[in-house]
């Protein structure tokens, strides 16, 4: 029997060991708690008041406000968890960016719904919506926004509501993927387009009407009148995209390609100033990107983060191993493990000011502390071992934090697995070089760095294979060409 219950135990412990850990949210301050809830209300207030400016009110009139504020209610508070679970590491100013985008629709409905048509009111906000918060969050958004119409005395045609449904439904899926602006440029002019053909399919034709000039862009119900508003309200959004990306620290894949953009003056001063570890970047690029590719990561992020990981070295290039040119080594000379010690942790305290400095998002800046983590200066430790000087561990381990997201989870294990790929004969088997990334991914799953990094087994099987795939395509032969006077071989 206790066998059998060990046994039981020893099932459960890996069944739970496989799965992934549940991500803690960011915390809220009270404050934003209290600013997001009172914008709920409004957006509550706005969206049924109009059911009490009757003249003669009865109590079934009452209950109606009643229910009504209630349900809005409660739907933003639905679309604020979906957005913390699509997005666990979303932040405050994000959550009341897209309360805010409710209240603003909710209120242009009121003020302008005989004039505007649903079209440009709600398909432009899905758009900022899914780019930066997902296509998830996109959906949740459009679906509160469609359902709920503050006044009840405006009829909306069926089909010019389902188009708009529609509509903004294709601008949240595709807008959660499209990897840069020219696709954003694209997308306003056809899905302003696609509108257009379907209302003329579905509305009819004797709504396309262009005589009355003065009312060729504000004229609810035509359907040129309708597209073109909404193709103009585009273009603006796509222009002031940047703007709510730098005020709500948002990150967009369109601003992660250009933030991994190698003529960038920070990514540029570290190929000039620390070659070494440039290159050392470079390579570390595909490692990572190659095992995000294969457990399904995001990749643009991943790219951008490696890129960005090591700039904390532009501080002291020519104190680490990539950069010196054999003549002499800094840290011999000083001879202290823990002077030594603090150059290395300075090299990600110094990154994370780069980082403030170059106004880097959030999401870029986290790799700079988590690829290291809480991992052991191992050198320097044993270094002073061997002084017989008094010392804690501690004293020899990076600050932290350990990797918290999959992506500064695989930039560690790509970080710690380079040098010894690279260090390997070009003619070692397969299963040497799988046993090196294992050793490697094994110390750290062993040290605790993946604990909340939300990597399960299955995936870290996925990484080593992806970590060989890319050993395998660097170690290549080149063919060694005979050297004769006056020619040249290519």
């Amino acid at each position: 029997m206790q066998n059998i219950t060990t046994y039981l135990k020893k099932l459960f412990y890996l069944w739970c060991r496989s799965q992934v850990p549940i991500k803690q949210p960011n915390k809220i301050s009270k404050i934003d708690n209290l600013i997001i809830f009172l914008i709920c209300i409004l957006i509550s207030i706005v969206s049924s008041y109009k059911l009490l400016l009757i003249s003669s009110l009865k109590l079934s009139d009452i209950f109606s406000w009643l229910l009504t504020f209630t349900e809005v209610l409660i739907s933003t508070g639905i679309l604020i968890l979906v957005s913390k679970k699509e997005n666990p590491t979303i932040n405050s100013r994000q959550i009341i960016l897209i309360v805010t985008l409710l209240l603003a629709v909710q209120a242009t409905k009121l003020v302008f719904a005989s004039t505007i048509s649903p079209l440009s009111i709600i398909i432009p906000p899905a758009l900022i919506i899914s780019q930066a918060m997902g296509s998830i969050t996109a959906l949740a958004w459009v679906s509160i926004a469609s359902l709920s119409w503050p006044d009840p005395a405006i009829v909306i045609n069926n089909n010019l509501f389902f188009i708009s449904l529609v509509g903004a439904s294709v601008v949240s899926l595709l807008g959660g993927r499209i990897r840069s602006r020219a696709q954003l440029l694209q997308l306003s002019i056809f899905v302003p387009a696609g509108s257009f053909l379907s209302q003329w399919i579905l509305i009819g034709k004797d709504e396309i009407s262009l005589v009355d000039k003065q009312e060729l862009v504000f004229a609810n119900g035509k359907i040129f009148s309708d597209s073109l508003l909404l193709a103009i309200v585009m273009l603006f959004t796509i222009l002031f995209i940047p703007i709510f990306e730098s005020i709500f620290g948002l990150l967009t894949k369109a601003r992660l390609l250009e933030l991994a953009d190698k003529e960038k003056p920070l990514i540029r001063r570290l190929s000039l100033e620390a070659p070494g570890t440039f290159e050392h970047t470079l390579l570390i690029c595909g490692l990572a990107e190659e095992a995000t590719r294969m457990i399904g990561g995001d990749i643009d992020l991943i790219k951008t983060g490696a890129l960005y990981h090591d700039v904390g070295k532009l501080h002291a290039p020519n104190w680490f191993i990539e950069n010196q040119d054999g003549s002499k080594n800094p840290h011999d000379e000083i001879d202290d493990p823990f002077k030594s010690a603090d150059v290395l942790q300075a090299h990600v305290d110094e990154g994370l000011k780069y980082a403030r400095k170059h106004r880097l998002p959030k999401p870029i800046a986290n790799f700079i502390p988590e690829h290291q983590g809480t991992l052991k200066m191992g050198y320097f430790f044993h270094k002073a071992k061997e002084k017989n000087i008094n010392i804690a561990e501690n004293d020899f381990r990076y600050k932290g934090p350990i990797p918290q997201s999959k992506e500064t989870a695989i930039l560690m294990l790509a970080d710690g697995c380079e040098a010894a790929l690279r260090a390997m004969n070009i003619n070692a088997s397969d299963n040497e070089a799988l046993v090196t990334i294992s050793k490697i991914i094994y110390s750290r799953q062993k040290d605790g760095q993946l604990n909340e990094s939300e990597l399960t087994k299955g995936e870290i099987f996925l990484i080593k294979r992806a970590f060989l795939n890319v050993w395998k395509r660097i170690r290549h032969r080149r063919i060694q060409y005979p050297t004769i006077k006056n020619n040249t071989f290519s």
